[in-house]
């Protein structure tokens, strides 16, 4: 199996480069990614709970799915494929905003990304791939909040950036 490459970019999310996932993590280099949302009716949001063999972040609480574009992908084809792969089905998904992060985990790895924020609508059960995702449920952006703050060691670090500085971005109501 071949090696995934992220897409390397530089601050204004032009390629420079792609480089293979894991090698862009240990170096740090910024690189393109995605982080999709996806909401049912309630205006409730899907959370997933990563997979506990992942690499960095196992066993943390997240949002729906995130992962990197692939090379000549749109970041909505990307937010589509990744969903279908981890969550087991597609909507329509609409971009909202974007931002540069960069958070260190214990392993030594580093992610810093250029992520692309992405939020969608469903409202039947995912059928999850239990090799990227231990669980999921439905729960309020009230709930959450006060959950992440009350217990902040629960959550991927992507996940607390993009509710502490974009919350406005992904409490959006279905029109």
């Amino acid at each position: 199996m071949i090696e995934e490459q992220v897409i390397l970019v530089d601050e204004n999310d032009n390629q420079i480069g792609l480089m293979p996932k894991i090698e862009a993590h240990e170096k740090a280099l910024l690189h393109r990614a995605f982080s999709v949302f996806v909401f049912n009716d309630n205006n409730e949001l899907m959370l997933q709970q990563r997979a506990l063999h992942k690499y960095h972040s196992p066993g943390l609480w997240t949002n729906t799915c995130c992962s990197h574009q692939r090379e000549g992908e749109s970041n909505l084809e990307a937010g589509k494929r990744r969903l279908q792969e981890e969550m087991g089905f597609v909507t329509e998904l609409e971009e909202t905003t974007s931002f540069i992060y960069k958070a260190p985990f214990d392993n030594g790895l580093t992610e810093h990304e250029y992520d692309h924020i992405m939020i969608g609508y469903y409202n039947d059960e995912p059928n999850i791939n239990e090799d990227e995702v231990a669980a999921w449920k439905w729960m309020n952006l009230e709930d959450v909040k006060v959950d992440m703050s009350l217990h902040p060691e629960k959550y991927t670090a992507w996940f607390k950036i993009i509710f502490d500085k974009f919350y406005e971005f992904i409490n959006v109501k279905k029109s």
